[in-house]
C-alpha cells in the first residue's frame, strides 16, 4: 500500500523558515514526479512545487518562486519543501502527492491536483506574529 507522510509543520513568525518533508512508504519516490500543494481555508488547493519523474528542473508557483526550494532525498525515499521569508498568505495545511503511475509526470510535472493520486494527509503551517 502506498502511503506519504508529510511533516515539519508548525508556527513560525513572517520571514522564518520552515522545511517540510515528505516520506513515502510503498513506492520508491526517486521514480515518481512529486507535486507539493497547499489548501488555505475556503481557497481552492494551490499546487506550489513540482519535479518531474526524469528529475529535471523543478517548476514552482509565481506565488513561492524564489522562496521554496523542493528536493529530493533518494537515500531515505523522502522529498522535502523548504521554506524560507514565510508570509502570513502562506498560512496553509500543506500536502505532497504522486501520480498512480512512474511514467506519469515522467517528462514534465504539474501543478494541477487531478493529475496527481496519492495525497498525504497534509501538515499545517502558519505564519504569525
Amino acid at each position: 500500500q502506498v502511503q506519504l507522510v508529510e511533516s515539519g509543520g508548525g508556527l513560525v513568525q513572517p520571514g522564518g523558515s520552515l522545511r517540510l518533508s515528505c516520506a513515502a512508504s510503498g513506492i520508491t519516490l526517486e521514480y515518481y514526479a512529486i507535486g507539493w500543494f497547499r489548501q488555505a481555508p475556503g481557497k481552492e488547493r494551490e499546487g506550489l512545487a513540482c519535479i518531474s519523474g526524469k528529475n529535471d528542473d523543478p517548476e514552482y508557483a509565481d506565488s513561492v518562486k524564489g522562496r521554496f526550494t523542493i528536493s529530493r532525498d533518494n537515500a531515505n525515499n523522502r522529498v522535502y519543501l523548504q521554506m524560507n521569508n514565510l508570509k502570513p498568505e502562506d498560512t496553509a495545511v500543506y500536502y505532497c502527492a504522486t501520480p498512480e503511475d512512474p511514467m506519469s509526470l515522467y517528462y514534465y510535472c504539474s501543478h494541477w491536483s487531478d493529475e496527481y493520486h496519492t495525497w498525504g494527509q497534509g501538515t499545517q503551517v502558519t505564519v504569525s506574529s
